[in-house]
């Protein structure tokens, strides 16, 4: 999706992980812009940079924005990438026609998150998953809070189906729902 000096935008960035991605990818003659509303998940993706060594990681600027108004003209960017954020967000609609807006044409999406899947043996598998690894893991970290809310934020989410539906809806000329990790995890890819 993104290639060597591509503008790329991470919304809903958090600590940075596909930022830094991104980063490698694009390359030195490239751009990353991550965005995210929370600042101190901004602070910390900083904090991250500034620890790592990568000369690639210097085109990274990170931005508070809201992804239902994002800081940016139209087509702005070659690719766009949220990783675990769209669930999260109040207006889906909205956020993905601002994603619309800021790509150029003929460029793509790609979001990223928990899949809710259809299926009783995979919906239950990922209800397990997330009682028994997850949460206790974040616990140990101290994390308790920031994921508890899990299931129910994936049980109010969007079906695959349903997501291919909104990203059409929002004016992208395809979209496509892939399943991934045996259908606990989905990647919408739609493009301009």
């Amino acid at each position: 999706m993104a290639k060597r000096g591509d503008r790329v935008l991470d919304l809903c960035c958090g600590s940075g992980d596909l930022a830094f991605l991104l980063s490698q990818k694009v390359g030195l003659d490239g751009e990353v812009m991550g965005v995210d509303f929370s600042w101190q998940q901004l602070q910390t993706a900083a904090s991250r940079q500034d620890q790592r060594w990568k000369a690639c990681y210097k085109n990274i600027k990170w931005i508070e924005g809201d992804a239902l108004d994002l800081p940016f003209t139209d087509r702005y960017f070659d690719a766009v990438t949220v990783g675990y954020g769209l669930r999260n967000v109040v207006d889906k609609p909205k956020a993905m026609r601002e994603i619309l807006r800021v790509l150029k044409p003929g460029s793509r999406a790609s979001v990223l998150d928990f899949n809710k899947s259809s299926s009783f043996f995979t919906a239950s598998l990922q209800s397990w998953a997330i009682n028994n690894v997850v949460v206790p893991l974040a616990s140990s970290y101290g994390l308790t809070e920031e994921y508890k809310y899990l299931k129910s934020s994936i049980a109010q989410y969007l079906t695959g189906e349903e997501l291919e539906k909104l990203a059409k809806e929002a004016g992208f000329s395809s979209a496509k729902h892939y399943e991934l990790g045996g259908g606990l995890m989905g990647n919408l890819v739609a493009t301009r």
